[in-house]
């Protein structure tokens, strides 16, 4: 059976594209849940907007362009339930949404991206992807198959299922990388999906269709004040770094400059989030954004259009309206090595992006923010110590 393609100007829909919209699950995914099962989201909601923001994404970029979440408010959401509140939560992305559109309208993050250098960005992007890879090794080595069971499941020897599911994974991945008519992300998922079910992923269950309900938030000031200290400030250099000049970075590295990125720019993508979270915020969904790994995983795993948002958009869209009551619980039962090999082969992606650095200074800062960021997990402190040093190099015109 030969490889189609369904063309709709600029917009591809494949089995391919399809795949590459699966890329970035594991990221989006464990996080997701995360705040649903932990900080009290609703599926139905975070799941429709999700959907809605991949779809606007698409039909406006028409490029694979990423929805993700926004990591430090989710590490932290997820951290402390009991001081984070899905009101703070909500006034978290409104915060960010008026944050992003002003600098957006305004030109401001033009200004702004003056601060990131090719180093710097390079920087960026080596320590995301250090710490995607790092992360998707632990989903890997987890003795627990299910994020929402701890219960171990053994093989001989007592070597862990999912560990062995992670290297069948990983090779399955090098194997089918680079084919059209098998996906890598399909064949991982495709495993995942039959080893959840055969591990007893779906005991119990219950089918129930409907979306589980929808809540306007309009939050206090103290909840905003709590919001902008706890979660936005810590939240905004890796915003600024990787989900605007690192996405747009990203685009003009993988797709070239030209027709098919005349709408990227750092002010389209700012105002992209800004829009989108401000609805996220009104509705007390997750705080949202783009990102240059989540843009590597789709990429890496085959989409090449918007067509991949589209479709996985619509997915969303269907289970956060339809299947709500349903979907949290089908999706907990992929294994931890699905979401591990994919977040391990993303992150391996976006670090690839260092190549093109030639000279001994640039790719100094790059290392340099690399390791800081993969040793602290902080890619504010990585950001700002990357910026001083470059500064200093200059001013005192230190050669390497």
């Amino acid at each position: 059976m030969g490889y189609r393609v369904m063309k709709s100007t600029n917009f591809h829909f494949s089995t391919l594209e399809f795949a590459g919209s699966l890329g970035d699950l594991g990221t989006l995914i464990p996080l997701s849940l995360g705040m649903i099962m932990v900080c009290g989201l609703s599926t139905s909601t975070v799941f429709i907007i999700i959907g809605l923001f991949y779809i606007s994404t698409g039909l406006y970029f028409r490029l694979p362009v990423p929805v993700q979440p926004l990591k430090v408010v989710a590490a932290i959401a997820i951290a402390y339930p009991g001081k984070i509140t899905i009101e703070m939560i909500a006034a978290a992305g409104m915060i960010f949404g008026v944050i992003l559109l002003i600098s957006g309208v305004s030109g401001l993050i033009d200004q702004m991206a003056k601060f990131f250098k090719k180093s710097i960005v390079r920087g960026i992007q080596l320590g995301l992807g250090l710490i995607l890879a790092s992360k998707g090794l632990s989903f890997i080595l987890r003795k627990d198959l299910f994020s929402w069971n701890s219960a171990t499941s053994e093989i001989a020897n007592n070597i862990p299922l999912n560990l062995i599911l992670g290297i069948v994974m990983v090779v399955c991945t090098l194997l089918f990388m680079n084919s059209k008519r098998f996906p890598a992300a399909l064949v991982v998922m495709g495993i995942g999906i039959i080893a959840g079910i055969a591990s007893g992923g779906l005991e119990n269950l219950t089918f129930q269709t409907g979306i589980t309900g929808f809540s306007l938030y309009m939050p206090s000031i103290e909840s905003i004040n709590s919001a902008l200290f706890l979660l936005v400030i810590p939240q905004i250099p890796l915003t600024l770094g990787n989900a605007v000049i690192g996405t747009a970075d990203t685009c003009f590295t993988l797709f070239g400059k030209g027709q098919s990125t005349e709408k990227i720019s750092y002010r389209s993508l700012a105002i992209s989030m800004g829009i989108s979270n401000c609805i996220a915020g009104l509705f007390g969904a997750m705080p949202m954004c783009h990102g240059a790994g989540g843009l590597a995983a789709h990429h890496r795993f085959g989409a090449r259009t918007g067509g991949s948002n589209l479709m996985i958009g619509v997915i969303f869209i269907i289970l956060g309206l339809f299947f709500g009551k349903l979907t949290f619980r089908l999706l907990s039962c992929l294994p931890n090595a699905v979401f591990g090999t994919l977040l391990l082969f993303a992150g391996l992606e976006l670090s690839l992006l260092i190549r093109d650095i030639h000279t001994k200074k640039e790719l100094f800062v790059a290392l340099l923010i690399g390791c800081i960021a993969i040793h602290t997990s902080n890619m504010g402190i990585a950001f700002v110590t990357g910026i001083v040093v470059d500064q200093m190099m200059q001013w005192k015109h230190i050669e390497l």
